[in-house]
């Protein structure tokens, strides 16, 4: 999908439309405790009816394809149901979700904690969302995490794993010694997150020849990639470009990028119980090889992510 066809379909939907099933679903979770173990209320504090909710997303397919599908779930719930889609970077939609501007956010467990705590360690899924929560902003709390992940990595194109001979098998650390001689992309964020660069120095040993400042794993970078405008690149793990372009994904053993289920990231008060169940129930349903799916759709072809959602969530007998 080009930059352009991005854009059309995002701005010119409209909100009220991307809102519709998802009955069942919060019945099939109803008393459900968040996945590290716990079984607290996590509206506790909260205090607010939910009536009317706002779903957020970030500046990138997925996340919008998430929204998409969360706010089918509490709209089925009788929830009124608001939009701000494709708003911009987590350094961004953190602070809206702090002052309530957006009420629920398609998250990555392992990148939010990432971004509150650079140096926290990433042991375990649910040592991920435990520690999330202890830095979250009192108004915040994470849902149950789905077992979808996607999570960021270097990938390099098919021309430069020949040239350096590297495979689905090549480590991080293999950039060591030929990353002086490439140019790597992504989004501006990368540059400075230790889930980034300053990451990829600190733990690889792995400085690149220069950063060129793209988009968050979009149409931007996969296009640079293919290009060989730049040899390597933030890719997202479920996007399906890898696959069509044979960018080859290096493997990340010091678990730099540690965890990235998909998970929502909620106002407090500004979700209901009832709201809490059917996103839980969302991510009860969603796992990496759906999502992955879901994502070819959109990306691959170019099917509106709300009519993606829709089908998928009556697929799976959730409507």
């Amino acid at each position: 999908m080009t930059s352009t066809e991005k854009s059309s379909w995002t701005l010119t939907r409209h909100p009220g439309v991307a809102v519709a099933t998802l009955a069942v679903m919060a019945t099939l979770v109803t008393g459900c405790g968040s996945d590290d173990g716990t079984s607290d209320n996590p509206l506790d504090g909260g205090g607010a009816d939910g009536d009317s909710v706002v779903v957020g997303s970030n500046n990138f397919a997925e996340s919008i394809l998430l929204a998409d599908i969360y706010g089918e779930a509490l709209k089925a719930k009788g929830i009124e149901v608001t939009y701000k889609p494709n708003i911009g970077s987590r350094e961004t939609t953190y602070g809206l979700l702090k002052n309530g501007t957006i009420t629920v956010l398609p998250e990555y467990n392992g990148s939010l904690l990432a971004y509150l705590d650079p140096k926290a360690g990433q042991e375990s899924a649910q040592a991920v969302n435990s520690a999330v929560k202890a830095k979250l902003d009192s108004k915040l709390t994470l849902l149950q995490s789905s077992p979808a992940e996607d999570k960021d990595s270097v990938s390099v194109n098919a021309e430069t794993a020949k040239e350096y001979g590297l495979t689905e098998k090549s480590t991080l650390a293999d950039l060591k010694d030929i990353a002086p001689e490439l140019v790597i992309g992504g989004s501006p964020e990368f540059q400075t997150r230790h889930q980034g660069l300053v990451g990829l120095e600190a733990e690889y040993g792995v400085k690149f020849k220069s950063f060129k400042a793209l988009d968050a794993g979009g149409p931007l970078t996969q296009a640079a990639l293919k290009k060989n405008t730049v040899q390597a690149a933030d890719i997202f793990t479920t996007d399906p470009t890898i696959t069509k372009e044979k960018f080859v994904v290096l493997q990340d053993p010091k678990n730099l990028f540690g965890f990235a289920n998909v998970t929502p990231l909620v106002y407090k008060s500004g979700l209901s119980e009832e709201g809490v169940a059917a996103l839980n129930a969302v991510s009860a349903a969603l796992d990496t090889k759906t999502l992955l799916e879901l994502d070819s759709q959109v990306q691959l072809e170019n099917k509106d992510p709300l009519d993606v959602a829709k089908a998928w969530l009556k697929s799976a007998g959730l409507d």
